[in-house]
């Protein structure tokens, strides 16, 4: 089974992803100047005032990624385009019976965390598709900044490829390690991964290799 190595990222705890959207702010300052009246039931108003109010906050407590919270732009727009579109379809209707409203709010909310998930963690796994480092464009969650993501894919074809990746690999750490001069050129954990052990070395080796460090 293809696996799949993540480098040289931090975690950060994040705010939102939504957020970082170009439309978002005007959007949700719509949606919660107009709350008041989607419900015949003044109790659904700060109900769901505060369902908005909290939107970016709560998507992040509710993602549970145990990978930092970076999504492509291209996946961010996609995810913006189903929840706008979602919203802006329940805000179409006239007032809405008792409890309706924010439970449809939740609903949305829902599907959005699910979407958010499934983009970022996609973007991972499509990394498998590749051979050795592969780097992609990101948007940190955390503060809206451009980011990217590096990561060593083990879909190699032949073992000229494997070599290849894996010597750029050694590489990346030796670079990623330049400023820690108490580190050798290659970790200990890392001898499994010298030359003299390619010609010999599995996916299976060098995938506990790479774990075990």
């Amino acid at each position: 089974m293809a696996l799949l190595l993540c480098l040289g990222m931090t975690a950060a705890l994040a705010r939102g992803c939504l957020h970082c959207q170009n439309n978002f702010s005007d959007k949700f300052s719509f949606y919660r100047h107009h709350v008041n009246l989607k419900s015949w039931w003044v109790g659904d108003i700060p109900v769901s005032g505060a369902l908005l109010t909290d939107w970016s906050q709560d998507t992040m407590r509710e993602l549970h990624l145990a990978i930092p919270a970076e999504i492509t732009r291209e996946k961010l727009e996609q995810v913006a385009r189903i929840v706008y579109q979602k919203m802006d379809q329940l805000y179409q209707g006239k007032m809405y019976f008792p409890g309706y409203f924010p439970n449809e709010l939740r609903a949305i909310f829902r599907e959005q965390v699910h979407l958010i998930q499934n983009a970022i963690i996609e973007s991972r796994i499509d990394c498998q598709r590749h051979c050795g480092i592969f780097q992609y464009e990101t948007i940190s969650c955390n503060n809206c900044t451009d980011s990217h993501v590096v990561c060593f894919g083990y879909n190699c074809e032949s073992l000229e490829q494997w070599e290849a990746a894996v010597q750029g690999l050694l590489s990346y750490i030796s670079d990623w390690h330049k400023q820690d001069t108490s580190m050798s050129l290659v970790s200990p954990s890392f001898t499994c991964l010298e030359a003299q052990h390619l010609a010999n070395l599995t996916l299976e080796g060098a995938s506990e290799c790479l774990t075990q460090h």
